[in-house]
């Protein structure tokens, strides 16, 4: 029987404080520590959407790889694809500290960084010097896009985003979504986010796909208001849903009490039921990426059920490390036949319908 390496590095990294575990996690990642587990996954994963091919629906969601690093790293980990971000056109550094909070009674995670980032020109540089050294893609790439902080014109940040990086990577997401920037949610509403994604399609140089990704904290106004926008703008795909600044009463208090944005099972049910009801505002017609609270296959075969296309994660790996992946991969394989579909494509809203 095999032991799974974090088992042991898992509990070291966890007294270290976030950020600190957090660095040493990518460094090891940049020296190629994790290893190269790129195998054949399983026919019934094998998907398409937005004009690109993945060989299974579970990604690296934004905010682990803020800088572009290891999306190589990732997608030998086993992932689909992987998703480096938020990057702002200049570099800043974010919220001042402590601004992670390990919730372990929950396998939580409580954030408000803050757009923290070496900026744009960096992480594009890297994107740059992967694609040239790639004889073959291992995966789908994703650059997720963000505005300074300290900005007086939103809209041309996001600009700058896609013009630079849109020849370098497979799609863009266009945050507009984290609780941890000021005023950054408000682009949510129709007028305002239909203008921006406008402008985000005109941006950019090479025709990639453009999603964008929403909170879970919304009404359903704001949902009928965004799916509008994104028809209006033929916006390629949602991404449901970033962290939610709600706090569910058990957890602790001392934590329930910190800014930011909540990661984790917490988040399951509330961005689980909001892709449900956007699903059906889409009639399915617009594919969409549930993130939000996945640890295990069940998890991410409820997302599935519940319209997910395509699914993420982040919070998961803090606690279990990067045996999750095949592990929910085989779990969701096994789902699939156990209920009688013969590919993921035959699961995707039929809890929603």
């Amino acid at each position: 029987m095999s032991i799974d390496p974090f088992s042991l590095t898992g509990p070291i990294l966890r007294l270290f404080p976030p950020e600190i575990a957090h660095a040493i996690t990518i460094q090891g990642l940049r020296l190629g520590l994790a290893g190269n587990n790129i195998q054949p996954d399983d026919a019934i994963l094998n998907i398409s959407r937005f004009g690109l091919a993945f060989s299974n629906p579970v990604g690296l969601a934004a905010g682990f790889d803020k800088n572009a690093e290891v999306s190589e790293a990732a997608l030998k980990l086993g992932f689909g694809f992987a998703e480096f971000g938020t990057v702002t056109p200049r570099p800043q550094p974010g919220n001042p500290k402590p601004r992670i909070f390990r919730i372990p009674t929950h396998r939580a995670v409580i954030n408000r960084l803050g757009f923290n980032n070496q900026g744009l020109e960096a992480a594009a540089l890297r994107v740059e010097a992967l694609r040239a050294g790639r004889k073959s893609p291992l995966g789908v790439v994703g650059g997720n896009i963000g505005r300074n902080k300290d900005s007086t014109d939103a809209v041309a940040d996001y600009v700058i985003g896609a013009a630079r990086l849109s020849p370098l990577v497979d799609y863009l997401t266009v945050n507009v979504s984290s609780p941890n920037t000021p005023g950054l949610r408000a682009l949510q509403s129709r007028r305002a986010l239909t203008e921006l994604l406008s402008a985000v399609q005109k941006a950019r140089r090479v025709p990639v796909p453009v999603l964008v990704k929403i909170a879970p904290d919304l009404t359903e106004v704001d949902l009928e208001d965004i799916v509008q926008a994104v028809t209006e703008t033929e916006i390629a795909g949602i991404i449901i849903s970033n962290t939610t600044i709600e706090r569910p009463t058990n957890l602790p208090p001392h934590l329930a009490k910190e800014a930011g944005g909540l990661s984790g099972p917490p988040l399951f049910a509330p961005s689980t039921l909001m892709l449900q009801r956007v699903y059906r505002l889409t009639r399915g017609t617009v594919p969409l990426i549930g993130v939000g609270g996945i640890a295990n296959s069940d998890d991410a075969y409820r997302k599935i059920r519940a319209g997910a296309s395509l699914i993420q994660l982040y919070t998961a790996l803090i606690f279990q490390g990067p045996g999750l992946i095949a592990r929910i991969k085989s779990g969701l394989a096994n789902r699939l036949r156990a209920d009688g579909f013969s590919h993921v494509e035959d699961a995707i809203g039929i809890d929603a319908a």
